[in-house]
């Protein structure tokens, strides 16, 4: 997998992760915009990880650090490029950033209904804690 090369995703990048996201990305979510994406990497230019083989995005991770807590999200593989290691060498930069910045804990936000998720999840060490519950509130903008 040496010919895999992860990087940060800047404004002009915004538009093929969008799209991509629509092919790679089980469900949607409300910041899925380029609004929404481009007050991510306005914010912190370094959240967004893409994965490129040969100049094609294959795979996306949003390593988000507050300064308190780490937070995944958003890790997709493209299903043509998937069970090759994309999603786990991700999950290494998204770790290696938080080791950096301090963070001792990652969190991810994934799909109860996405049974793929959950085996990728599982094998890279994150496991669902089942005393906790995602309350969410929409706000209007």
């Amino acid at each position: 997998m040496t010919d895999l090369h992860i990087r940060a995703g800047g404004p002009a990048d915004l538009d093929a992760v969008l799209a991509f996201w629509k092919v790679a990305a089980e469900g949607t979510s409300i910041s899925d915009d380029g609004d929404g994406v481009a007050r991510l990497v306005a914010r912190d230019p370094e959240a967004l990880l893409l994965a490129e083989r040969g100049g094609e995005l294959v795979g996306t991770v949003i390593a988000g650090f507050d300064g308190w807590r780490c937070h995944l999200y958003r890790l997709a593989v493209h299903p043509d490029h998937r069970r090759r290691g994309i999603g786990g060498a991700l999950l290494t930069a998204a770790e290696e950033r938080f080791g950096a910045l301090g963070g001792r804990r990652g969190d991810a936000m994934v799909l109860d209904r996405n049974d793929l998720a959950h085996h990728a999840w599982r094998a890279a060490g994150y496991a669902p804690e089942p005393q906790w519950s995602r309350w969410v509130k929409p706000l209007d903008a």
